[in-house]
Order: structure tokens, then sequence, then C-alpha cells
């Protein structure tokens, strides 16, 4: 098993000569000092007075013992299990790692897991088992415009890394070709040489048969699948199936289209497959996202330099969040926690016994679904996140926190999690506080403080200090970032994802070191699968996949493709943007896209309030018609809140192997709105019956 990746004759300066931003930063990051003096911030911790009455100001101690006796209460009760804490994908690598550590050393509980569960956890597991690593890119992002080819499946990188759209832009000046598959023609659709637009919920077809064409034309690199890879003989039978008109009927691609992009793709010298939310947050994600890797395989445009394989991530920290035990099945160094050997280094570096670290917990949706449950979670600490905004059938989700025996929220604003809980806790924001991240080629950045939080305000190391010093752990929980990261580095020394080379000392030298980094090369490893890809073997595993229907498709009553995503100007449940004046130029309401044909179809004009229910409830929305959308399908920002919620509407229903909810498609209907009508005329076991005729779509070019 190796992660060497060092390729003599390339000149390693050039990696920190480029790096991921190049300085550069988005509207939102020019603009989200504004948030540190702002009105609405908390400067004050919060305590309910009574069950159903009001938040009101409270002193740190009160908050702290309110707290403290409540999980001591829950758990004397109901047992150490009924206790969760919901972590963020913002958090650092410091907080990620002590907050994981805090729930399995200090609660004792196995139920901890983070929103990124909802971001990069499909891409996770198919990455896992085709390479044998996690790292969003194995290359440094930079090596985009090197490439010949690259296609983008389900990522629109113009609205959601902005910074990052001048690699792709290069690619193109060079004369390179990029693809994109989605079925909105967004801004980085645009600018594609390709734009590929399927039908929601359909890309695992399309890879299969992007990888059918290749194979019957004899565009596969037969030497790189003999001597780095296994598997090949049971893709090619699984794939044997998906002829290209058959899915052409199925995507609504034309043959000719896959044809042109797999040619394109497979005779490339160096070419490259992203994907990212698009294609990954569906109940199939994990398998769509093998089934590109499988096609990147196949061709050989895997380990070897301008070419590859990767996945964009969606948060500040994604990356470092799920490697140092975020998750409910990790510990530190990307772990697992089944595994006897992990267990036993990481319990010698917290000075613990192995056998007190709990088991495998359940996935953030299935959590939350447990509050207030008999045999679920009763006491829930939330820290940096808002899963009343971003969790899948988010009124479901709303309700059940609000079972719950008792909440806590840590956070720098009210957040619509924050307005349920029982205590409120304000914490500092980026520039109040040290620390580190990882962004999505593991490279490890230092954050410097910039300026004092106020007074009032503590850091969430300092909440954690505090938290386990009440709950009888006065030492072990370091309220220092640095201290943090120093054991972080030792407790992922050896694992996959190896920090024990990184010191802050080395980071305020070098503008960052990509993981690995042991001891023994501090220097980090900035290209990863050169050399060999990390399995047992060395060799590169390919996953036989097969396509299958979304969960929740299109019938009479809901005749219509939802998908959602995200705007340039807006991030994650926007508590924070939306405060932005700034960023307050675009569609700061709820909208929803959809195509003239549609809108005409049930007599909406652009700009009319809609409707849009699902099974499971309704979004309220102002329509917004634009041809740059399939005619089935209407799109919603998960940015807002409130009665705009799009994830009031999103399908629960899991990837069964990484727990991924289905967000990004769903069967749906649209109507204008009228406050006065009931929408819903009779609801049965889950059913929903709608006073509306189904859609005719007639025929059209997509």
């Amino acid at each position: 098993m190796s992660l060497r990746t060092e390729n003599s004759g390339f000149p390693s300066e050039s990696v920190e000569a480029k790096p991921a931003g190049q300085g550069g930063l988005c509207r939102k990051g020019w603009t989200s000092g504004q948030l540190l003096s702002h009105s609405d911030r908390l400067l004050s911790p919060m305590v309910r007075t009574r069950k159903g009455g009001a938040l009101v100001p409270a002193s740190w101690s009160l908050a702290l013992d309110r707290i403290a006796e409540a999980v001591g209460d829950v758990q004397d009760r109901h047992g150490p299990d009924a206790v969760g804490v919901f972590g963020g994908g913002g958090l650092t690598n410091e907080k990620a790692y002590q907050l994981g550590k805090f729930a399995r050393v200090v609660l004792r509980t196995p139920n901890v897991d983070y929103n990124g569960r909802f971001c990069m956890s499909s891409a996770a597991v198919a990455c896992n088992s085709a390479f044998g690593v996690d790292r969003g890119l194995p290359f440094p992002l930079s090596d985009v415009s090197m490439a010949d080819v690259v296609i983008l499946a389900g990522a629109n990188p113009a609205a959601t890394m902005p910074p990052a759209m001048r690699f792709f832009t290069a690619l193109i000046e060079k004369g390179g070709t990029l693809v994109v598959i989605d079925p909105r023609r967004t801004a980085t659709a645009k600018m594609a040489s390709v734009h590929l637009q399927p039908v929601p919920g359909t890309d695992l077809a399309l890879a299969n048969a992007m990888l059918n064409i290749a194979i019957r034309a004899d565009w596969i690199d037969r030497e790189f699948v003999r001597q780095r890879t296994s598997g090949f003989d049971e893709v090619r039978e699984a794939v044997a199936s998906y002829w290209p008109d058959r899915i052409e009927r199925l995507t609504g691609v034309p043959v000719n289209a896959m044809t042109d992009v797999v040619r394109a793709f497979a005779t490339a010298e160096h070419a490259m497959i992203l994907t990212a939310r698009g294609v990954e947050q569906h109940t199939k994600g994990t398998d769509t996202v093998a089934a590109f890797i499988n096609l990147a395989l196949a061709t050989g445009h895997a380990g070897k330099l301008w070419s590859g394989f990767g996945t964009l991530t969606g948060q500040g920290n994604g990356q470092g969040g799920r490697e140092h035990g975020l998750k409910a099945d990790q510990l530190p160094g990307y772990r697992s926690i089944a595994d006897p050997a992990a267990r036993r280094h990481v319990a010698e570096v917290w000075g613990v016994d192995p056998d007190t670290i709990p088991g495998p917990g359940t996935s953030a949706y299935e959590m939350l679904s447990s509050c207030g449950e008999e045999g679920g979670v009763r006491a829930l600490l939330v820290m940096g996140s808002n899963p009343v905004v971003s969790a899948p059938d988010a009124a479901a989700v709303e309700s059940r926190l609000s079972r719950l025996q008792f909440l806590a929220v840590a956070d720098p604003f009210m957040s619509d999690t924050a307005r349920l809980a029982d205590v409120v806790l304000p914490v500092a924001q980026w520039a109040e506080e040290d620390g580190t991240t990882t962004n999505l080629e593991g490279r490890v950045l230092r954050r410097r403080r910039l300026r004092s939080a106020p007074t009032s305000v503590r850091t969430d190391l300092e909440v954690l200090s505090d938290l386990a010093a009440r709950l009888g752990h006065r030492s072990g929980f370091s309220p220092v970032a640095q201290h943090v990261f120093d054991e972080l580095a030792r407790a992922s020394a050896g694992g996959r994802a190896d920090y024990s080379g990184i010191t802050y000392v080395a980071l305020d030298r070098a503008s960052a070191t990509h993981w690995p980094a042991p001891r023994e090369r501090p220097t980090g490893t900035p290209r990863l699968f050169l050399d060999s890809f990390s399995t047992t073997s060395g060799r590169a595993r390919f996953s036989p996949v097969f396509h299958r229907a979304v969960a929740d498709p299109p019938d009479e009553s809901f005749p219509i493709y939802l998908t959602t995503g995200r705007l340039i100007f807006q991030y994650q449940s926007g508590t924070q943007t939306s405060l932005i004046d700034d960023l307050r130029s675009d569609r700061q309401e709820p909208s929803v896209e959809m195509h003239p044909f549609l809108a005409r179809q049930l007599d909406i004009n652009d700009g009319d309030m809609v409707d849009v229910t699902t099974p499971r409830g309704t979004t309220t929305a102002w329509a917004h018609c634009t041809s740059d959308i399939r005619i089935d399908t209407v799109f919603l920002p998960f940015h807002f809140p409130a009665s705009g919620r799009a994830n009031l509407v999103t399908n629960p229903e899991l990837d069964p192997r990484s727990k991924m909810p289905e967000f990004k498609v769903c069967a749906a209907s649209i109507r204008k709105h009228d406050p006065h009508r009931c929408n819903v005329t009779n609801r049965t076991n889950g059913h929903v019956t709608y006073r509306q005729s189904p859609i005719e779509l007639k025929e059209e070019i997509w």
C-alpha cells in the first residue's frame, strides 16, 4: 500500500507557486468581514426560561451549567447513547477533532456526525473503494489547467467556487475541452465546450453508456488496466447492456453527443473527471461516482500527471472535517472506528482504555430522525450547523428537534436551529481564532487570528474545554488551537490522512502542506497514485454498478423533476450571507427556476408566487422562467429559511452505502400560490393527492 506520488522531472516548486485560490476570493469571501461587527451577532449566552418560554440573556456560567446538568440527567435516565453531537463542515480541523473526541471520551456516545454527511459522503465511499483513500482531489487544483479534457459532472464552480474558475478558463484558453454534465445550463455550462443535459437521476446510466462506447470503440488503455487495476472484466460485463441508443431514451442525451465526449476524453493525453453534489446527492450517488471512476480507469486517466478523478468539496473545511473524527464511523487520521488497531492507537493518544471508545454510531439524518424518540437521541449539541434548513424533509427534522428533552446550539448568529434551543452559546468567528483547514486538494492551511473576539464571546474550543471540565474531564481538552493540532497530528499518525509531520511552525514558514505528511516526509504529498494506488494490492479497483430509478419518481400527482443547489451570492443555510447588504442584489428571496414552456402549460408568469409541492410538503417561491433548464425539471436554491426552505420538500431516502440523502431529485408539482387554498386533499400512508392534473410535456429539443 503506497501513497507516494513524487514524479521525477516535475518541478515541485510550481505546486506552491499555484495555490488553489491564488489569493482570490468570491464576493462571499470579500464581504465576510461585515459579519464580525454585525448588529445581529450574538453577544451573550441565551437560556430558555422554561419549556415553550423565551430565550433570555444569561451568564456563561449559568448556560454551561445548564448544558452539563441536562446532559447528566439525560444520560442518567436513558444511557450515554441518548446524547448526540452534530457538527459542521465549516469547523476548523482542531474543532472537528476536539468535538469528535468530546463525544467519545466525555459523553461516551457513538452518536456523532456532521453536515458533511450531506455533502461528500458518497464520493468518499466510492473513492475509498476504488483508490483506497478519499482526498477530494488527488492532485493540486492547478493541474486542471494542464489537462486536455475535463469532464465536470454535477458541478457548477462558477457559482460555488468562483476563484477556481481561473483554472477552467485557462484550460479552455489553451485549446482544451471542458464538458459539463448538468440538467441546468449553469454559468459553468455556458462557458463549456460541450454541455450534456440529462434527465435528473440518470447520470449513472450515462456514465455506464459512455464506458460501453469506449469499450466497443477500443478506446481502452489495456496496458494501464492490466498493470494497475483489478476487476475490469466484471465491469465490462456490467456495462454491456448499456447500449447508447437505449440510454439516449432514458437520459435525453443524444448518442452522437455521448460518443463525441468519450472520443475526446479517451484519446486525450491528459484528462480528468471531476464530480460534485449534482451526481452524488442521490440514493445511488456512491454507485454513480463509481461509474465515473470506472470510465477514468478504463481509459487510463488515473494515477498519472495532469490526469485523474476527483471530487469538488462543498464546504469550507469539508475535507478536514471528515478526516478527524466527526463522522459516526471514523477516528482521527481517517481511521475506521471499528478497527481494533486504530482504536488502540487513538486511545493511547487520548489516554483512555480502547474499550471505552464507543463503536460506530448512526449517520447524520438517521440521528436527527431519532431525536425525541424512544431509544433515540434525547439531548443534542449542535456546533457549526443549521439542520432545520439544511437537512432533507426539514419540517420533520424541525419537529423532531422540538421533541428533544434538551437542545444546545453554538453559533455566532441566531440560526433557525438555534431558535429551537434550550441554550444558545455565542461563539467566535473565523477572524477571531487560530486554526487550520484542509481544502479539496488535501492542502492543510493555517488560519491565523486577526483580531480578538468580543469579551462576551468564546471560541468553540473554549466551550468544549469548559463543558468537559464540568462533566469531569479537567484535562485533555485544551482551549488552545495549537495544542489541539499537535495532539491531532499524533492521533492521525499512520492513518490515511496522516498529519504527523505538520506543525504550526512549518505552516507559518510555508504556504501549506498536502496530506499525507508523515514525520518522515513532512513536506507532504501533492499528488497521489503516480506510483501506486492506496489499496492493499496497490491496484485501483473497478466496481460494477447498475442504474436504478430515483427513490421518488414523477407520477400523475407529481409530474415534474425537482432538483436543488446553490446560488453564487449565498452559502449553505444562509444564516450569515443573508445578513450582508452587498449580497442582497441577487435573488434574496426564494425563487424556482422553470422553463418558459412549462410555465405556459401551468399558466404561470415570470415573477408569480408559486407553490412547489412533494409528498413531504410545500415550499413557496417566486417563479423565475429561464430556458437554461430542462422543461421537465425545476430548480430550487436551498439557502432560504421558513416557508421558502427547499428542504421542506426534498427526499430523505438514503444511499445505502454512504447514507447520503437524495437531495438532488424528487417528484414535484407546481402551481400558482393561493394562501387561501389547501393544496392537499388526502394524505394516506405517506401519499398525497393534489387537485392538479398531470402536465403533458410535448416533445422538444432539450
